[in-house]
C-alpha cells in the first residue's frame, strides 16, 4: 500500500512515526528515513534509531535555504534514495519522511519518486511518503492520503517551537 501523510498543517511526521509503530506492534520489520532532517534534529530520532538501529537514518542537510546549497542536498537526498531502494528488498514498510518537500525543492525528481513507488508495489511492501504539496500524479498513485490542515498554531502568536512539540 503507498500512503501519503501531506497538508500545511502540523502533524506528518507524528503521522509517519505513529504508522511505523504500529507496524511493528504488528511484527513487521519496518525502515524509516528522514530526507531533510538531520541526526539529532527532532525528537522522534531518538527513539525511531532506538527502535529501528540501522534501519533508522536522518540523511537530510536540514531545510535548503540557500540555492547554492543545492548541489549539497541532492547528493544527500540520492544517497537516502539509494538506501530506501536497498531496505526494500528487507522490511515489510519503509516509511520517507518529508518526500515531499526533497521533491518540491527539486532535490528529488518525479520520476525518482514513480520509479520507487513501482519498486514498492513490485516487493508487495508499504510506502510512507509525507510532506507538503502533494502533486495530483502522487495523489492519483497512492492507495491512502491525508491532508493535515492547520487550523490554529502558536508561532502565528509569537509563541518560538517547543522540544516535544515542532522538533
Amino acid at each position: 500500500m503507498i500512503l501519503v501523510y501531506t497538508g500545511d498543517g502540523k502533524g506528518k511526521t507524528s503521522a509517519c512515526t505513529g504508522q511505523a509503530v504500529r507496524a511493528l506492534g504488528q511484527g513487521m520489520k519496518v525502515a524509516f528515513g528522514q530526507f531533510m532532517k538531520r541526526d539529532g534534529q527532532a525528537g522522534e530520532q531518538a527513539m525511531l534509531s532506538q527502535w529501528l538501529g540501522p534501519r533508522f537514518v536522518a540523511g537530510g542537510l536540514g531545510f535548503l535555504r540557500k540555492d547554492e546549497d543545492r548541489p549539497a542536498h541532492r547528493q544527500a537526498a540520492l544517497r537516502m534514495l539509494d538506501w530506501a531502494r536497498e531496505q526494500l528488498a528487507h522490511v515489510d514498510m519503509l516509511v520517507l519522511d518529508e518526500t515531499l518537500y526533497a521533491l518540491s525543492a527539486g532535490i528529488l525528481t518525479q520520476e525518482e519518486v514513480e520509479d520507487l513507488l513501482a519498486l514498492a508495489r513490485q516487493r508487495d511492501k508499504h510506502l510512507v511518503l509525507s510532506g507538503r504539496n502533494a502533486p495530483d500524479w502522487l495523489v492519483e498513485a497512492a492507495d491512502l492520503v491525508t491532508s493535515m490542515t492547520e487550523i490554529k498554531h502558536p508561532w502565528r502568536s509569537g509563541v518560538k517551537a517547543s522540544p516535544g512539540i515542532e522538533y
